[in-house]
């Protein structure tokens, strides 16, 4: 079954790209396992949770609220991976990492589509996301090498390799003016 929002309104920036908003779900410091969720339209398929920004809502407040609605989960919110740009589907995600304090027995699409949710070590994720959605294997390459990068943001064309760096930018600095490989 595919998730339809009645009344939900599509955002685009001024390069006529979706904004979305997405979230690495981690749930310990070291990183070492993220959380997928399956997809709505592949159900045997695994994909990051995350969904369009609203009207007048900033785009963490946007990743928050759709790994409540799609995963299921609740915690602090922490850096920022950078604006990924997916020119095939015309859309730029805002990507966070999220350090989940607590999993909801139920949760709005296990029990509206029988969405599932699942941890996976970083290389088990990066399998399953080659699977149905390759571009969002650069979230987790990002997340790798933030962890290093001290907290560089970086604005990535996830049709090809990133190329591109912002070095202490901010995201939303990032997606109001993007660059692409």
């Amino acid at each position: 079954m595919v998730k339809e929002k009645p009344n939900s309104t599509r955002i685009y920036d001024k390069d006529g790209f979706r904004r979305r908003a997405a979230c690495i779900c981690v749930r310990s410091e070291n990183e070492a396992e993220v959380l997928l969720v399956t997809s709505s339209r592949r159900p045997g398929l695994w994909i990051v949770p995350g969904g369009g920004v609203e009207p007048e809502e900033e785009p963490s407040v946007t990743a928050v609220r759709e790994v409540l609605e799609e995963a299921g989960v609740v915690g602090s919110l922490g850096r920022c991976l950078g604006v990924f740009e997916n020119n095939d589907h015309m859309h730029r995600t805002e990507v966070f990492v999220m350090n989940v304090t607590k999993e909801l027995d139920e949760w709005e699409d296990s029990r509206n589509i029988g969405r599932k949710r699942q941890w996976f070590t970083i290389d088990d994720a990066f399998t399953q996301l080659a699977l149905h959605k390759p571009t969002q294997q650069h979230y987790l390459m990002q997340l790798m090498h933030s962890k290093t990068l001290d907290n560089t943001n970086r604005v990535v064309n996830a049709t090809h390799p990133p190329t591109t760096t912002l070095t202490n930018a901010a995201c939303s600095a990032a997606a109001a003016s993007p660059t692409t490989a």
